[in-house]
């Protein structure tokens, strides 16, 4: 076993954490408000009517502001892999360090070279070029999601790769089949499409706000029709993605669904839980209830991992402790493979340095029989793969309410803006307003439950957490730690503080040439 400082531990994951989750204010907003400026100056450049421009260069300023700060936090998050998870980068760099590369290359090159069109190529270059430009930042800031969700789709479900016991890592040997991981493209439609359905709440509260005041009214009106279009597609689309996205998790991440979903012993034709509180006490394998109270909906787990009503969903009991009946292995079976493969490359190592080539090669053989386990090699008993329950349960279930309200809200306001009634619908307009922060939450909640709940696990089924850290004393995390707090909170302080002026100047004193 390897000896590891917990208390560091748990602080390097505090800390990665919150540059995640402070990051992921911003990615978001990005992803789907390069693409409504997109919408907007085609829409411009189509009609050639000013106030449609005097639009394009509003929403675009704002869209310049959380780009800046999203790229500060991002470059951060990425340096953390080097200076908390050195094990990590070591034994999985090869692999999860090709898309990063490929993302800051390829997408983030093609993104800032037209981004200086975009923001400063006003009456320098043709209306066509200039819309060229916004198309290609919005295509490109999107391409740098799809690189930064492999890699993450990647850790989710670790494909395309082999194990070199020579060097004790892991080697990639099918880049495509890293590339078109089922986990990693459902992961990036899912990622995406929120994004895009982000955007349009951001849009929606901002121009609520301006109709409440009195102010900017008809850029308002129509900066609401454009957003809630789009945002109504993608809401259907955030309803697509998410249920495929929900099947991968069943198949590649059985843990991950039991937890979501608080599945304690396994069903068929298994119920969904539409709504319910936990029952805190519940521990695996106990025989308490595992809710204080629930509302189901029969049959639609069963449909949604395994798309069959009759099929059998298996429940954190039977991943932990084994269900013979199902053939499902326990985590105890596991463990004992797992330590024997660790046993197993320590001595091929040893004999290989030694060059005692005969017990090397035997070494090699046993291990390769078990290698697959080595992960859990590192867990002491089987409970310890099991992640918290209540984050990951809680959080997705946030997230499905509010992503089933978000296409009900833009239909209204579509509805109603194209009946020109906005202004006279004053118990909306307050709705529309705290949207955006509705879609702050929908947002973090998604984040919580795909990191939260493939815990304890860094690579799934192959590495865990403990293992992949920096030798590093608890104190240095710590201080960082709240070092980075506070610069993030400014950070954040600085793009509220620079939107709300902006948004408080509106359109007509943009400030794009």
């Amino acid at each position: 076993m390897v000896d590891v400082d917990l208390s560091m531990v748990n602080w390097a994951r505090a800390q990665f954490a919150l540059t995640a989750m402070y990051h992921w204010i911003f990615v978001p907003l990005t992803l789907g408000l390069s693409f409504l400026c997109a919408f907007f100056e085609s829409i411009y450049v189509r009609t050639g009517k000013k106030e449609w421009l005097s639009i394009t260069k509003f929403w675009m300023t704002l869209f310049g502001i959380n780009f800046a700060i999203g790229v500060a936090t991002g470059i951060i998050l990425e340096f953390e892999f080097g200076t908390n998870w050195s094990n990590y980068s070591w034994i999985v760099g090869d692999i999860f360090g090709a898309p990063l590369a490929i993302e800051g290359i390829f997408a983030f090159f093609l993104e800032a070279t037209f981004f200086a069109v975009m923001f400063f190529g006003w009456n320098r270059v043709s209306k066509k070029f200039h819309l060229f430009s916004t198309w290609m930042v919005a295509i490109g800031s999107n391409l740098s999601a799809v690189w930064i969700l492999v890699a993450n789709g990647w850790m989710q479900n670790p494909v395309g790769m082999i194990f070199n016991p020579e060097t004790a890592r892991f080697e990639m040997n099918n880049f495509f089949e890293v590339v078109f991981n089922p986990v990693a493209v459902s992961k990036f439609t899912h990622t995406s499409s929120s994004g895009f359905l982000m955007a349009s709440l951001f849009v929606l509260t901002i121009s609520c706000w301006y109709l409440i005041k009195g102010k900017h009214i008809e850029m308002a009106k129509k900066s609401i029709v454009v957003a809630s279009v789009f945002g109504l597609l993608s809401s259907c689309y955030v309803a697509f993605t998410g249920d495929e996205s929900a099947y991968e998790v069943a198949q590649k991440q059985p843990m991950k669904l039991a937890a979501i979903e608080g599945l304690y012993k396994g069903e068929t034709k298994a119920p969904i839980v539409a709504a319910g509180i936990l029952n805190p006490k519940k521990q695996a394998g106990d025989n308490k209830d595992p809710f204080i109270v629930k509302v189901e909906i029969p049959y639609l787990l069963s449909l949604l991992a395994n798309r069959s009503l009759n099929s059998f969903v298996p429940g954190i009991d039977d991943l932990v402790y084994g269900n013979e009946t199902h053939g499902i292995e326990g985590v105890e079976s596991k463990i004992i493979k797992g330590k024997k493969a660790l046993n197993d490359l320590t001595l091929f190592r040893q004999a290989r340095k030694e060059k005692n080539s005969q017990v090397a090669e035997q070494a090699l053989i046993n291990f390769k029989e078990n290698q697959d386990y080595m992960g859990y090699g590192y867990l002491n008993k089987p409970e310890d793969a099991v992640p918290p329950i209540a984050t990951p349960y809680y959080a997705f279930h946030i997230m499905v309410a509010l992503g089933s309200f978000f296409p009900i809200l833009f239909a209204i306001f579509l509805f109603y803006a194209l009946k020109n009634s906005l202004t006279q619908k004053k118990w909306l307009l307050p709705i529309g307003l705290i949207s955006g922060f509705l879609g702050f939450l929908a947002q973090q909640s998604g984040w919580v439950v795909a990191e939260v709940g493939r815990q304890p696990w860094a690579i799934n089924g192959l590495l865990p957490v403990q293992v992949a850290t920096t030798n590093l004393a608890t104190r240095n995390v710590q201080i960082t730690f709240f070092m980075f707090l506070g610069l993030f909170t400014l950070l954040l302080m600085a793009e509220i503080k620079i939107m709300l002026k902006q948004i408080s100047i509106g359109p007509e004193g943009g400030s794009l040439k």
